[in-house]
């Protein structure tokens, strides 16, 4: 007969199988943990005092009309298609990363005619969350959108 399984064997049992639970947990809290760039809103408290006025921004924004579509172009660059926007209008981006690297990079686009833009140079390699600002005669749209 093989050896007896005691209460020192069962606490080995249990010690092992919770002790590999709680190193999954903490490895993959420690990704979670890096892979965030920064805070959605400093105070909740405050950001819900805007909520109306964001609301009524957003419905002034749709009112207008304007529509944007991102890409990367065959070139690499980040090209913008428009749609019902003035020709005058000036179109920002704002460039991150979805997850580990929390470098932010900013565009001025050039307009390349009927209603399309680039960036002057092309974007560099991966996946990038683009934010788009498009403003002219004193109104503004607001896109966001990813670019691989």
């Amino acid at each position: 007969m093989k050896g007896e399984f005691t209460g020192k064997h069962m606490l080995a049992v249990l010690v092992t199988g919770f002790g590999i639970v709680v190193a999954v947990n903490f490895t993959m809290a420690a990704f979670a943990v890096k892979g965030f760039n920064g805070v959605v809103v400093e105070n909740s408290y405050v950001a819900s005092q805007n909520y109306n006025g964001w609301l009524d921004r957003a419905r002034a924004q749709e009112a207008l009309g304007w529509s944007a579509t991102m890409a990367r172009a065959p070139d690499g660059r980040l090209a913008i298609a428009t749609g019902g926007v003035p020709a005058s209008a000036k179109v920002d981006a704002m460039l991150r990363r979805p997850m580990g690297d929390s470098t932010v990079t900013h565009l001025a686009l050039r307009p390349r005619g009927d209603g399309a833009y680039a960036s002057a140079d092309p974007l560099p390699g991966g996946r990038w969350i683009v934010r788009l600002t498009v403003s002219a005669h004193g109104d503004e749209w607001k896109g966001e959108g990813e670019v691989d």
